[in-house]
């Protein structure tokens, strides 16, 4: 390496010093074993691991880790691995979308705060992707991403089941009589057979898609599984390739451009992939200083047909999806027909067309033809009306033709608690025609925007064989779930929105064709209604969760702090002594 490049290294303001500093700053590493060599000039590479044993879909990333480490020492570099705040979709409460964003503050506190020249993320379970892409995004260096990889496919007496998916439909099976409870549990047992995040197309392997398609991880990123030994190879080959990144100076703003985040959308809609990644690419673009909005998503989306019969929309999983040929075969189905920016970089240094121009479909069954799709024009539908001002999300891929387009009569839980306590109420006026309409599950008044937005059907309509109903909410839904389920209702009932106002018995319009959702009460009601209502008591008065209801922003901005939006860089900050 040439003595102007290693001055132009960000690690060499620490180690490249002759000084009391940089005998500080060497000689505390050196207890490491780490030889004088391994400071003069060579990139330093932070590996921000999120490997927890609260977070099981990222049990295996300290083998992960370890791989990346020998690529980066293969291509000569100086490999650093880090820890960073973890997680755990399924043991965090009230819900890890509350954490998100104090993630991606860790993240990219800790990238700028460190001698690094450029940083590998590890990332699998559902709010470590977004969060450390959002970090990431902020601090701006050469990035990455690795993402863990999808769990063997489950099995239950001989059949697949699917995270999520299955433990959402036999949960209601339970609660209707339909299976017992020693074979629930049974289920349980042969779901998740291996680390990994949730092999349904759920939020996890969305947003491992949304890596990939964003150029941000190598090709095939998004499917590999996590117990297969291809899976480490791309952690190799991402380590030796970050050292090329930072010689380049391939920093994550020249891959992560407007252009990129349209092939994101339009492939979102390819996979009939989570409602939850359009929160996140609204918060990551944000990050990069650019003005997506939900009106991107249904432009972009709008005609693309769901390619990929996968749970929850479908029957296979993401293990049959990387056998098939993987998001590099949707990628080339959509570039064929005009609907990509073929141009855009990607990290491996060639552009998203020369990736993926010639991969091969290996069963079309789980990928399907444009010309013969899965679903047709089935991306995620964004409604406005007033009872959503501001937008709100469906999933039409996963939702119920027949309920498409229905007015029904409102049947309205001020709170989840509420739901929970009068929902198998025998005395509960309401049938398979209404329209359930939960409040107070936003951003603000969860907090966190929790994932209760598909909600439980009444146990008295489960044992008449109903399976689906229109429900309505200002929370989130897991991407294993499915239903007619309108979420991301913007603003949302805690911060005053037009939510907060429904009352029991108003008739809704639910339009998907039309892109609306109508509440049927006049005007001057709505204004009477509005001077009657107070807003909800705060959640807390301490700590971050007060800091996240003070400062958090709406479902259609992001739910992002508002002080965090953009980015600021990496410069070298002030010595510590």
């Amino acid at each position: 390496m040439t003595e102007d490049k290693k001055r132009s290294l960000r690690s060499q303001a620490w180690f490249g010093r002759q000084d009391k500093m940089g005998f500080y700053y060497r000689s505390f590493l050196k207890n490491s074993g780490f030889p004088q060599d391994q400071f003069e000039g060579r990139p330093v590479i932070g590996i921000c691991n999120t490997w927890s044993e609260l977070t099981p879909c990222n049990a295996h990333f300290r083998t992960i880790a370890e791989h990346v480490k020998y690529g980066v020492l293969d291509a000569g570099g100086f490999p650093l691995e880090f820890p960073v705040s973890s997680l755990g979709e399924v043991t965090m409460r009230p819900t890890a979308m509350l954490f998100r964003n104090l993630a991606a503050m860790d993240v990219e506190e800790a990238i700028r705060a460190h001698p690094l020249d450029g940083v590998v993320l590890l990332m699998g379970c559902d709010k470590t992707t977004p969060a450390l892409l959002m970090g990431a995004a902020s601090a701006d260096l050469p990035t990455i991403g690795v993402s863990g990889g999808p769990q063997l496919r489950g099995v239950y007496r001989g059949k697949y089941i699917g995270s999520g998916t299955n433990i959402i439909s036999m949960s209601e099976q339970l609660r209707a009589g339909e299976v017992t409870l020693q074979e629930f549990h049974e289920a349980e047992g042969g779901m998740n057979r291996s680390a990994g995040h949730c092999m349904t197309m759920g939020t996890g392997s969305t947003m491992a898609s949304m890596v990939e398609a964003l150029g941000v991880g190598l090709p095939e990123n998004a499917a590999i599984p996590a117990a297969d030994a291809r899976r480490n190879h791309l952690a190799r080959m991402a380590g030796r390739r970050i050292v090329e990144m930072v010689n380049e100076d391939l920093v994550l703003s020249k891959v992560m451009t407007r252009q990129a985040f349209e092939n994101a959308i339009r492939t979102l809609a390819a996979i009939g992939g989570s409602t939850n990644a359009v929160v996140h690419l609204l918060a990551i673009a944000g990050r990069v200083g650019i003005d997506l909005t939900l009106d991107d998503f249904d432009r972009l989306g709008r005609e693309i047909h769901c390619l990929v019969d996968l749970m929850p929309s479908g029957r296979f999983l993401m293990e049959d999806f990387y056998y098939a040929g993987g998001l590099p075969v949707v990628l080339r189905t959509l570039g064929e027909r005009g609907l990509l920016h073929k141009d855009t970089l990607t990290v491996n240094g060639k552009s998203l067309w020369e990736n993926v121009k010639d991969a091969p479909c290996w069963n079309r069954e789980v990928i399907t033809t444009f010309e013969e799709p899965f679903k047709p024009e089935a991306g995620i539908a964004i409604l406005k009306g007033n009872l959503a001002p501001n937008g709100a999300v469906i999933k039409p891929s996963a939702a119920s033709p027949e309920l498409m387009q229905h007015t029904g009569r409102a049947v309205v839980f001020e709170t989840i608690e509420d739901l929970h306590h009068r929902i198998d109420d025998e005395d509960l006026d309401i049938d398979e025609t209404c329209i359930m309409v939960l409040k107070n599950c936003g951003p603000k008044g969860y907090p966190g925007m929790a994932e209760v937005g598909n909600m439980p059907l009444p146990q008295k309509l489960l044992k008449k064989g109903v399976r689906d109903m229109i429900r309505i909410s200002d929370a989130r839904m897991s991407g294993t779930a499915y239903g007619t389920v309108v979420l991301h209702v913007a603003p949302e009932a805690a911060a005053g929105g037009p939510l907060a106002l429904v009352q029991n018995g108003d008739l809704i319009t639910l339009d998907v064709t039309a892109r609306s959702l109508h509440l049927h009460v006049e005007a001057e009601e709505l204004e009477r209604r509005r001077a009657a209502w107070a807003p909800p008591a705060p959640h807390a008065d301490r700590g971050w969760a007060k800091l996240y209801i003070d400062h958090v922003l709406q479902a259609d901005k992001g739910v992002d702090l508002d002080f965090l939006v953009g980015r600021t860089g990496s410069p070298v900050p002030r010595d510590n002594h």
